[in-house]
């Protein structure tokens, strides 16, 4: 059976596979490598193309463009692809790029996202779940952005950084390095400006929890050791603190140096 509510001025590829109930706005396009599920709405004047699959219950604004052609000189055309997962909200003006076959050659936003307009996510990101990514973000190539992390607007992230859980960014923060989960940063150079104390309590995180994460961020950036040497403490301090165990993992596969 055919798909409902396409409205008659947006143009949708014969190729294309859309769940019966996806809503499609006027003068939207759709390629015909484009797989959109169930309960997905995709606002007017939105343009869909390459190998992209967008997942469950997502709402895309208008003059969003979803699945184009990497900003990098290396792409000759390869098929990548830009994968989308459920109940994301992406909003106005929006652009996410395929991956690129010199990475993984796939895009991926995960779960649960909140999208705000003009966000710009270049091929081969990773956003996972439950992050907010405020107006005119932006992630350049290759990052990693973890679980409930937030970008404050016009933060930019320089190419292959990886941003950890529970991270939030100040209004436009430009963020070199790796920024470890747990940490507020601000700035141009980004640095350390203690922990996101109010978004762990929000999470549920109990106050002994907080206690050791405030800690480990001492132990970290205020005792004046070695990276190599909080790492050791650290391992240490999570045996009776699982919640550091997120810190530990991020500091062991960090490549590009952490904001201190």
């Amino acid at each position: 059976m055919a798909p409902t509510n396409i409205h008659p001025t947006a143009i949708v590829d014969s190729k294309a596979e859309l769940a019966d109930d996806v809503k499609i706005g006027a003068f939207s396009i759709i390629g015909p490598d484009v797989k959109i599920d169930t309960g997905t709405t995709i606002g007017p004047h939105v343009v869909i193309n390459g190998h992209t699959a967008i997942g469950k219950h997502n709402t895309v604004f208008q003059f969003s463009s979803l699945g184009e052609a990497p900003q990098d000189k290396k792409y000759q055309g390869e098929p990548t692809k830009l994968q989308i997962g459920d109940y994301n909200t992406i909003r106005e003006f929006c652009t996410f790029n395929r991956g690129t076959t010199q990475d993984k050659g796939v895009t991926k936003i995960g779960n649960h996202n909140w999208i705000m307009a003009y966000v710009h996510i270049a091929h081969d990101c990773h956003v996972h779940n439950n992050t907010i990514l405020a107006n005119n973000s932006s992630l350049a190539g290759h990052v990693d952005l973890y679980d409930h992390a937030i970008l404050g607007g016009f933060t930019l992230i320089h190419q292959f950084c990886k941003i950890g859980e529970h991270v939030i960014t100040a209004v436009g923060s430009v963020v070199f390095k790796d920024i470890p989960p747990y940490v507020t940063a601000s700035g141009y150079d980004a640095n350390p400006h203690g922990i996101n104390s109010e978004g762990l309590k929000r999470r549920g995180f109990s106050a002994e929890s907080i206690s050791n994460i405030k800690r480990a961020y001492k132990i970290l950036y205020r005792q004046s050791l070695t990276l190599e040497e909080a790492k050791i403490a650290l391992s240490e301090q999570a045996l009776a603190a699982p919640e550091l165990n997120l810190l530990v993992e991020f500091l062991a596969q960090s490549t590009r140096g952490i904001i201190r």
